[in-house]
């Protein structure tokens, strides 16, 4: 089964909308039309089972070197889960990384600006 095309992702409180620009027997991806948001959905069948959800985004900002100049920057943010084949069900993995992803964005994301900051 496919994600539902197009998938939308709100940054900053800015809603993007990303038409599916490839697929493949077991990945999906949603490029906005600048190309500045990408979103790559995949799975991975093995020993383990593994499910990556990644977005890229890009800009184009000042160099802090020559501030006349524009250069592109780019940054990722991926969540993989990394299941064995049996022993964990479907809903015991989603309470696991909906777990997580609380932990990260409580209070208004306190602990994801930590791990952003560097603090372990």
């Amino acid at each position: 089964m496919a994600f539902s095309d197009p998938q939308s992702i709100t940054i900053s409180g800015s809603a993007h909308s990303l038409p599916r620009t490839g697929s493949g027997a077991n990945s999906g991806v949603f490029t906005e039309g600048d190309r500045s948001n990408v979103l790559t959905v995949s799975s991975q069948y093995g020993k383990r089972v593994r499910q990556t959800a990644r977005l890229d985004d890009s800009k184009i900002a000042p160099d802090p070197l020559i501030s006349a100049q524009n250069i592109k920057y780019s940054m990722s943010a991926y969540l993989v889960i990394d299941t064995p084949q049996t022993g964990f069900t479907a809903a015991e993995a989603q309470a696991i990384v909906t777990g997580l992803l609380t932990w990260l964005t409580a209070s208004s994301g306190a602990n994801l600006a930590k791990l952003l900051g560097g603090e372990n």
